[in-house]
């Protein structure tokens, strides 16, 4: 085992080298810096009361199949910006912020790539990544193997932990750690949801060959494990590869097995094409409650037809959760407003998490005993316990010493008012976090 886990390692830092020195072939010489460029009116004193700046790497997919997830990057950074625009302090010493942002391209060999190029040519001190294993796993993994303290967020901790050869009650990363919520949190939800409906209980399993896919079908920890004791049948037509464009043989599979509920963890475009061959060929589940691909209005409006009305899904974050921002004491319903009032654009649930990932990076660079031991930074990382705009977050008590667990909470788009849809929560769990109506049948089903 041993030599398996240096061979790994190796691996990946081989991996992260070669990616840098691409990276760096790639790019120009930097340009002498001007005199209009430089700080004219600086002086010796003021210079020597400032620290370094400190660099806090972002990646997150910005384009590609889940861009979805960073639609609201640039929003968050500008405020961020705005919040650390005055430096910050860390052991008695102001030091100027800078946000090194690195588009992943829904592509996990690119992110591990632009992880690699943060690190080994930027030098950053801080690493926070965001949305789907096949960005925060890459990333945690550079990260893990160059020794440069990681945080990540949205993906089930399963994926991120056990996909990346965690064992749970063994295996404690030195330099990663990742908050969002669980496997048997969406399982519980979409169990609720189902279980308000009435239905045959026959589950048609959408689960497809990525890292989200593997952990949601798995035998062991996903799905199945939890729907059979429940009483659930599942039709699983297999793995199936992202981008497909033909599901007429898992529609089949579905009719012949009466399944009333379909279920999975599919990109966008994924689901509009079922959505699509499902409605042609006759088929409207009771429920169709899918993960991922059902979280984004732009998503769900997509779809066209007027067929993403009726959809369910998991609910992370809403203006409606009770929670407010430790960077600037906004609630979460002031962050939701903002956001549409400055791009016009609904709210969307990641704009929660990637503001939440930015708090822990203030919170933890703050109280690093030395900015410039990577150590220390992770120390600091570690011991993290802060009111967050997703809720509280600390290591100290979950699920693996590397995980922090939040609130999950479930709703069915349902035609809107201000925008075509508009996403209802219809179960909690949390009596903080109320529901805004009842779950309802897929129209026409």
């Amino acid at each position: 085992m041993a030599k398996k886990q240096m061979s790994r390692r190796e691996f990946l830092r081989l991996s992260a080298m070669t990616a840098a020195g691409l990276a760096l072939a790639r790019c120009a010489p930097a340009a002498t810096p001007t005199a209009t460029s430089a700080p004219a009116a600086a002086s010796p004193t003021a210079a020597a009361a400032m620290g370094r700046a400190i660099k806090i790497g972002y990646v997150s997919p910005q384009t590609g199949p889940i861009a979805g997830f960073g639609e609201a990057d640039d929003f968050i950074l500008t405020g961020v910006r705005q919040v650390l625009g005055d430096g910050l302090m860390v052991a008695g010493k102001k030091h100027p912020v800078e946000i090194v942002v690195k588009d992943s391209q829904s592509d996990p060999n690119k992110a591990a790539e632009v992880a690699a190029d943060l690190i080994l040519r930027d030098g950053i001190d801080l690493m926070v990544v965001s949305s789907t294993p096949e960005t925060t796993n890459p990333v945690s993994d550079q990260c893990e193997v160059n020794g440069v303290p990681c945080v990540s967020t949205v993906a089930p901790w399963q994926p991120w932990f056990i996909g990346r050869g965690g064992v749970p009650g063994q295996t404690e990363f030195k330099w990663t750690y990742h908050f969002f919520w669980g496997l048997e949190d969406i399982i519980g939800v979409f169990l609720g949801m189902w279980d308000s409906l009435g239905t045959n209980k026959v589950v048609g399993g959408m689960w497809p060959n990525d890292g989200d896919g593997l952990a949601w079908s798995s035998p062991e920890v996903g799905f199945p494990a939890a729907l059979t004791p429940a009483g659930y049948t599942i039709v699983d037509p297999g793995r199936y590869e992202n981008l497909k464009d033909d599901f007429s043989a898992e529609i089949s599979l579905f009719n012949e097995g009466k399944a009333q509920i379909v279920t999975g963890v599919m990109i966008p475009p994924d689901l509009g094409t079922f959505l699509t061959q499902a409605n042609q060929q006759g088929f409207i589940p009771k429920a169709m409650t899918v993960g991922k691909a059902a979280l984004f209005p732009s998503a769900v409006e997509a779809i066209g037809g007027g067929l993403g009305e009726g959809l369910t899904s998991e609910i992370w974050w809403s203006p409606s959760h009770p929670f407010k921002s430790s960077l600037t004491g906004a609630s979460a319903k002031d962050l939701a407003d903002a956001y549409q009032k400055a791009t016009s654009k609904q709210w969307t649930q990641p704009i929660g998490f990637v503001h939440a990932l930015f708090e822990v990076a203030k919170d933890t660079l703050g109280r690093a005993a030395n900015i410039d031991d990577k150590a220390s930074i992770a120390a600091a990382l570690k011991a993290t316990n802060i009111n967050s705009i997703v809720g509280p977050l600390s290591w100290a008590n979950g699920p693996v010493p590397n995980v922090a667990k939040t609130p999950l909470v479930g709703g069915q788009w349902r035609k809107g008012k201000d925008f075509p849809f508009e996403l209802v929560i219809t179960n909690s769990a949390y009596p903080d976090i109320p529901t805004g109506g009842t779950l309802q049948p897929m129209p026409g089903s």
